[in-house]
């Protein structure tokens, strides 16, 4: 799988903004990935070698429009872990 489609987008909330200063970063990812995938598409893309990758699916929610009962979709998101001296230059300006 090609690096750019491994990686979907990354996720900015107040609790991942919170967590880039400890050097950890998360993204929404393809759901077919695998850590060793996320981990290369990383090092093709932002040029950074990570030291943990950690993956989560995160489930819909469900909701409601008028009289119908819905979900939202499913997806999965990997927190990474850099060394000290790395950063991603691309959330530093958020």
């Amino acid at each position: 799988m090609e690096a750019s489609k491994v990686i979907i987008a990354p996720v900015v909330t107040e609790k991942t903004n919170r967590l880039k200063e400890v050097k950890r970063y998360v993204f929404r990812v393809d759901s077919r990935a695998n850590k060793f995938q996320v981990k290369r598409a990383l090092k093709e893309m932002f040029n950074v070698h990570c030291t943990e990758c950690r993956i989560i699916n995160v489930k819909g929610k469900p909701k409601r429009v008028r009289y119908k009962l819905g979900y939202t979709a499913t997806w999965k998101k990997a927190i990474v872990t850099l060394p000290k001296d790395e950063t991603i230059s691309a959330f530093e300006g958020a």
